[in-house]
């Protein structure tokens, strides 16, 4: 079982006719007091995402709700802890919803190496 603790976040990612949608989920969830921290909408490429996207950070225990709310609205995600391997989190052990996006793994950090960017309660991009 994963620790309830464990930090996660999401990539939500969407296409400009799909961008009021993924605005009012970010404005949903930047009320929930489950989630720690909703980014800004990036409507470009942004380190691994090449397409417009937003992140949120929550924890292991809410994993479940944030799934839920993102499937309800049709959108497409990666979901996916937050370990010492950049690389596994984005491919190994990310969960998909929707159709995958082909990410750029070759900007990712390698293993047990985060080239200083904050990892968790702040935006990674």
């Amino acid at each position: 079982m994963t620790n309830p603790a464990a930090p996660y976040h999401a990539h939500i990612y969407y296409d400009p006719a799909e961008r009021p949608a993924a605005v009012a989920l970010r404005d949903a969830f930047g009320g929930d007091p489950a989630i720690l921290f909703v980014g800004a909408l990036t409507d470009g490429a942004a380190g691994p995402h090449p397409i417009a996207q937003y992140e949120v950070h929550f924890l292991a225990a809410h994993r479940s709700a944030v799934v839920a709310a993102i499937e309800a609205t049709g959108l497409r995600a990666l979901v996916h802890p937050l370990t010492d391997d950049d690389v596994a989190d984005h491919t190994s052990l990310a969960h998909w919803i929707g159709e995958p996006v082909e990410l750029d793994l070759t900007v990712l950090d390698p293993p047990g190496v985060n080239q200083g960017i904050p990892r968790f309660g702040k935006a990674d991009f």
